[in-house]
């Protein structure tokens, strides 16, 4: 009698692969990013050139382009909503462009910049903000599969991050080599190539004028209901709020604030920012590669609630040995940044009407505008009057708090 021997286990087989980005997503996103680091070195190099004049100055430039972006950002989704984002951006980028090769004429060769030119290069660059912002927050929904969007979310979030990282460093060179000159040429080459981008990717399904039957400012008005009597979104845009004014002071202002309280070194101070930067581009790659969690919802309030405990850390970190606890704090700050961030931003974009899908990004950034400009005053008030640790402790309560209203929230904890 013969035995069959039994069939030796071949290689197990693959699960299906993850679908590509698609193509034209990704050609538009290199010069998106490409756009941004030029944005970052010019923005560098206006804040280094109003320096010179004194904090008044500088304070008076940063004033000059954040108002009208504030102002005028539902204006600037209501008016890609109507005309098309794609065309919005063609001609945003064009302005830019002639705005920053007259600013590269104007101050090449001079010893100096007059502030008045910086204070218009600044209202022009915020009043573009105003109608790019939207209409480029948009353009992944335009781009992109809703099954892929996560994933395109985190690939444009992981190369944002890397570009604001380069930017000053790479702002500092290029002042140093050509002073605003310099800086104000590798924007506009940067805006060139964005033009030559934007001409070659047009979205599919784009329908301009959809909306024509109220004025702009009645469609704004829509937008803004719309939000408010959407279960999701309402619950989405309020923890974007209450995220933004709790998380995002606390690397830009009380870290700074911490390391002097402690002594430590400005390059300790600079550590404790990359290793929130690490965090965020950790979790981006990897959501960009792999995909979100199941429930976004969950994965956002996972995020407030693990960046909390970073910024607890970060807090009680103290002493010349406190400074290895600061920067894992801030890498924990990070990672629930980015996994808050690569989660919520895809149910916000993925929850809008295909027809309003700019002016829900212009709400997106307002509800992360405003509440910062109001929590960086006070925090920055109670830590002159307290020192910097009770405030830092109070954005972990209040971020923690977030995380847990979020679970709480039917709409957002089933999403």
């Amino acid at each position: 009698m013969t035995t069959t021997a039994p069939p030796r286990p071949g290689p197990s087989r693959p699960g299906p692969p993850r679908p590509y980005l698609p193509r034209p997503y990704l050609f538009w996103l290199a010069g998106a990013q490409t756009g941004l680091l030029g944005d970052a070195v010019l923005g560098f190099a206006l804040g280094w050139a109003a320096s010179g004049y004194g904090g008044g100055a500088a304070g008076l430039v940063l004033t000059a382009l954040t108002v009208p972006r504030t102002t005028l950002m539902l204006l600037g989704g209501a008016v890609a909503d109507r005309f098309g984002a794609r065309r919005v951006m063609l001609a945003g980028d064009a302005v830019m462009l002639a705005a920053t090769v007259a600013l590269t004429l104007a101050v090449a060769g001079s010893r100096g910049t007059p502030l008045w030119l910086l204070v218009a290069a600044a209202v022009v660059t915020g009043t573009v903000d105003a109608f790019h912002l939207p209409a480029s927050g948009s353009m992944p929904r335009r781009l992109v599969p809703a099954d892929r969007l996560p994933r395109a979310l985190a690939l444009r979030q992981a190369g944002g991050q890397a570009a604001v990282l380069l930017g000053a460093p790479l702002g500092g060179l290029l002042v140093a080599a050509g002073g605003l000159a310099g800086a104000a040429a590798a924007d506009a080459v940067s805006f060139g190539l964005v033009l030559l981008v934007l001409l070659k990717v047009r979205p599919e399904g784009e329908r301009p004028g959809a909306l024509r039957r109220a004025g702009l400012l009645g469609e704004a008005e829509a937008g803004v209901r719309l939000a408010v009597g959407d279960p999701l979104l309402r619950a989405a845009l309020l923890l974007t709020g209450a995220a933004a004014g709790a998380l995002l002071p606390v690397v830009s202002l009380l870290g700074p604030l911490l390391a002097r309280a402690h002594g430590w070194a400005a390059g300790t101070a600079g550590l404790v920012a990359g290793g929130q930067a690490v965090g965020v581009l950790a979790v981006a790659a990897l959501v960009a590669w792999r995909g979100g969690l199941p429930r976004a919802g969950t994965g956002a309030a996972a995020g407030l609630c693990t960046a909390s405990a970073g910024i607890g850390l970060l807090a009680l970190s103290v002493g010349p040995v406190g400074a290895v606890g600061a920067v894992a704090g801030s890498t924990v700050t990070g990672i629930g940044s980015g996994l808050f961030a690569s989660h919520l931003g895809p149910l916000v974009l993925g929850g809008a009407p295909a027809s309003q899908l700019s002016l829900v990004q212009a709400l997106l950034t307002l509800a992360q505008s405003l509440p910062l400009v109001l929590s960086t005053g006070l925090l920055g008030l109670l830590a002159d009057a307290t020192g910097a640790a009770l405030p830092t402790l109070l954005c972990a309560l209040a971020t923690a708090a977030a995380g847990l209203t979020a679970l709480a929230t039917p709409a957002l904890r089933r999403a």
